[in-house]
């Protein structure tokens, strides 16, 4: 049974999918002017490694929806920048989608599925975002101002309680802009009158023109009930989200008579820092993937550091941590190889105890996502393999398997078998031993080290390791 800690309840929870058939996750995804840094690629490999559970869980598929924020005041100042001769829509959807495929190509580098994950724009859900937007306002929920139309938090109120996540107490102070790090409580807008040089959308309320865009805070409730419906399963996102941002999705989605639920869970993960302090431009410690990469460490070794740590506490980033990680990672990688190697152990035990270190793993990974101790396990099976020479293939595939379906760490895809001709050059080796030509044997030990490949003369045969 999968556990996790509900932040809509405060507590943690067993997980009950809302009716049999599938289950509806939807991820609050990125605003889409530049890359992804680390600390936003760590809310969304947890966010996938709770897809994942859920689906070994419940046995049920998943619907997983996540956006992307397309339009806001970021995606359009960065599209002036980078495309000034553009006109403005054209501009906002060059860079938007830009920045669009380097995020899926990220995600996929940090071993996230997206295979399964419908991706939506906010620019595609405008008639929707403004029929939710003309709900409010018929309900006084919603009212007029003269740059765009604000949701009334003291009308919602009235039938609503507003701050369940965050259980704040707000007053009705006016948030005029989508920088939710800037926003102070009170109410916000659903819907910017154009500003010159801005996209916008034809949108008439009662006779009045009111030419513009949506606000930040809508487009997630419009497309996830849209696609959903109310009350969904399952709401991710990072603790950053919590308010008002969700806060603000919950009062726009279940504002008069709709259902008081918008999810059912509200799954939160905490930041990332990086050397014991938060991510700061200024500071010189915001990282992207691809400072990873250039420092030569692979993708999954970051995902692996992540998962070392806990979801609900800070994780610290550090080269240093990167680095224990890797080290992790490739000790599991060089243990795997042995599955390549033509000696093959029939100990039955290797595999009945690999099945019982994954079982405790799983169970670790259930009980509110305990990736850290469930890796420990995982430690303790690849240890079973210390005798390069008594390794059950089975056993150890079945661990590699576990590895890259519950914590998308594809040990397999990143190791290489030794090539045919290199395979070809050992039996001749073997051949000229039996033919006591000891010189040819070392000659041809001696080539394969060049290659990077050692040979290991054991009482089962020759195996090989990569130097």
């Amino acid at each position: 049974m999968l556990k996790f800690y509900n932040t809509l309840t405060h507590k943690i929870e067993a997980f009950k999918p809302l009716k049999k058939g599938q289950v509806t996750i939807y991820s609050c995804g990125p605003t889409v002017y530049d890359h992804a840094h680390i600390g936003n690629l760590s809310a969304y490999i947890y966010s996938d490694i709770l897809t994942r559970l859920v689906k070994l869980a419940t046995g049920e598929s998943v619907k997983r929806v996540m956006n992307f924020t397309d339009v806001d005041d970021k995606t359009i100042r960065d599209s002036r920048l980078r495309h000034a001769k553009m006109e403005p829509m054209q501009a906002l959807t060059s860079l938007t989608r830009e920045f669009e495929g380097i995020f899926k190509e990220e995600m996929r580098e940090v071993g996230n599925d997206i295979s399964d994950i419908h991706f939506v724009r906010a620019t595609e859900y405008i008639r929707q975002i403004q029929e939710l937007v003309l709900r409010l306002l018929g309900e006084s929920i919603a009212y007029k101002a003269d740059d765009g139309i604000y949701f009334s938090i003291k009308a919602y109120q009235k039938t609503r309680i507003y701050g369940q996540l965050s259980k704040i107490s707000v007053g009705n102070s006016r948030i005029d802009n989508d920088e939710y790090d800037k926003a102070a409580a009170g109410d916000f807008a659903l819907w910017k009158k154009q500003k010159s040089g801005e996209p916008a959308w034809d949108f008439e309320v009662e006779g009045e023109d009111f030419r513009g865009r949506p606000g930040w805070h809508i487009e997630c409730s419009a497309m996830s009930v849209s696609n959903l419906g109310q009350p969904f399963d399952i709401h991710t996102g990072s603790v950053d989200n919590i308010f008002p941002h969700h806060e603000n999705e919950i009062a726009q989605s279940t504002a008069g008579d709709q259902p008081e639920t918008m999810a059912r869970y509200f799954f939160h993960n905490e930041h990332l820092l990086v050397d014991g302090k938060k991510m700061s431009k200024s500071l010189h410690n915001f990282y992207k993937l691809s400072d990873i990469t250039d420092k030569e460490f692979s993708p999954l070794a970051f995902r692996l550091l992540v998962l070392q740590g806990n979801y609900r506490k800070k994780t610290n980033f550090s080269w240093e941590n990167l680095e224990a990680a890797s080290n992790r990672l490739n000790h599991w990688k060089n243990v795997f190889e042995l599955t390549y190697q033509t000696e093959n152990s029939s100990d039955e035990a290797q595999l009945e105890k690999v099945n019982e270190l994954v079982d405790k793993a799983i169970a670790e990974m259930m009980n509110d996502m305990n990736t850290a101790e469930a890796l420990k396990y995982i430690d303790e099976a690849f240890a079973l393999f210390s005798d390069p020479a008594d390794v059950n293939h089975l056993a150890l595939t079945a661990l590699a398997v576990f590895c890259s379906r519950e914590l998308g760490l594809s040990i397999i895809s990143l190791t290489d078998d030794i090539t045919d001709k290199q395979k070809s050059k050992i039996v001749e080796r073997e051949e000229a031993k039996s033919a006591r030509d000891f010189a040819e044997a070392d000659a041809i030990r001696d080539e394969l080290s060049g290659e990077g490949i050692e040979l290991l003369d054991t009482k089962n045969g020759t195996i090989w390791q990569r130097a």
